[in-house]
């Protein structure tokens, strides 16, 4: 069996710290083993008994840093955890990590430690916005064993509307799971990725579309995964069900035309291009701009091509760049997509099978085989649609 996936959480002094016990929860059930340190002032905001019952572990303060121990605690916590979070990160902490003080139980652990340290700070918005803070941040994330999620917009417990809201506990999850798979390697790194997702929605009327069950799930963790290893990312999308986390430039689109002409204004620009969207193959004929009575609807809908938005990028693909496309498909899904591999000029293409449970369009999991241009062939089992993107920019980075 698998050693179970270790995550060490640090949390600061703040109102956002009661998030933390969602992050917490989440991760245990998703088969992780989490250790969870606290601050004197962490506890003036949430117990340590809190977080013991979530973690299923008691937790660790600084009274337990000046117990005697068979090994300095600082070390065995340090030593132990695959990733460090640390999350409220208040100005305080920023700035004792920004210059190495080490004076507590936390500070001490992260110097201990070797595994990545993702970071979510939470603060008053002009305590966000001093030169002092913005300095140690910046400063901080120079070092590459520290990731940062930048905080929010939005109303904070000081009532003031602005930055300085931490992550929400999602996007916390998502950014630790990223960096379990990872090891904190960003090898996208100042690479333009352009993503499309959703499913295109091609109008008869006011009301009624031709569509597919697509919710852009995929698409957005292919983001989310790109994000997280150092791409610039672009992500062209359909009506999609979930926000688009923040560091993503998102170009909300509706119909394939408006996705093809997105998606070309931007592909020039791009290193790698993930085509995940679900494009409609056609289009009603005629369109109504008010919606139609029931008795006008026509007894038979004439219908018209929409562009193949992935066989003009194969046409315009320079030498430098990479095209990757997806094939959803039931039964043989491999057959198919080898031949749109072929016509379509791309480098790499995921089949994926459609008619499988819980996979697929509205799942959360998905499974793939990945197939490229020099004929690897790779067989991904049922995973999260995080793991899948993962695995995918893995296999993309073997071209």
């Amino acid at each position: 069996m698998e050693q179970p996936q270790r995550v060490l959480i640090g949390i600061g002094g703040g109102i956002a710290a009661y998030k933390v016990c969602e992050v917490i929860s989440t991760l245990f059930k998703a088969g992780m083993q989490v250790r969870v340190i606290l601050t004197d002032s962490a506890k003036q905001f949430i117990t340590p008994l809190t977080v013991a019952t979530l973690a299923r572990h008691p937790a660790y303060t600084d009274a337990d840093f000046w117990q005697p121990h068979e090994r300095p605690l600082h070390i065995e916590l340090g030593e132990w955890g695959d990733v460090f979070l640390i999350a409220p990160l208040t100005a305080n902490t920023l700035a004792k990590l920004s210059y190495g003080i080490a004076d507590n139980l936390l500070t001490n652990t992260v110097l201990a430690s070797k595994c990545p340290v993702l970071l979510a700070p939470a603060m008053n918005t002009e305590m966000w916005q001093q030169v002092a803070v913005q300095r140690n941040w910046q400063q901080l994330l120079t070092d590459t064993r520290f990731h940062g999620l930048a905080p929010g917009y939005g109303l904070l417990a000081c009532d003031r509307i602005g930055a300085g809201r931490m992550a929400e506990p999602a996007e916390i999850v998502t950014g630790v799971q990223s960096l379990l798979h990872t090891g904190g390697e960003r090898d996208l790194l100042g690479k333009r990725v352009l993503i499309s997702a959703g499913g295109t929605r091609e109008y008869l009327d006011a009301v009624r579309f031709i569509g597919n069950p697509s919710t852009g799930k995929m698409g957005l963790a292919l983001a989310q995964a790109a994000l997280h290893r150092g791409a610039i990312v672009t992500l062209v999308h359909a009506p999609i069900e979930e926000s688009v986390p923040p560091g993503i430039r998102a170009i909300a689109v509706v119909n394939a035309e408006q996705m093809q002409q997105a998606m070309l204004e931007n592909f020039p620009d791009a290193d790698l291009t993930v085509m995940s969207a679900a494009v409609a193959d056609v289009k009603p004929a005629a369109y109504s701009s008010e919606k139609l009575p029931k008795r006008s609807l026509p007894e038979q809908l004439l219908l018209a091509p929409v562009p193949d938005i992935v066989a003009e990028l194969g046409r315009r693909k320079q030498l430098h760049q990479r095209l990757i496309g997806f094939a959803a498909q039931t039964g043989d899904i491999i057959t198919p997509a080898r031949q749109k591999l072929a016509q379509k000029k791309l480098d790499a293409i995921v089949a994926n099978p459609i008619d499988k449970a819980d996979v697929g369009f509205g799942s959360n999991f998905n499974a793939a085989i990945f197939l490229d241009f020099h004929g690897r062939q790779v067989e991904i089992s049922q995973c999260s649609k995080l793991q899948l993107a993962h695995h995918l920019f893995d296999f993309v980075h073997g071209l």
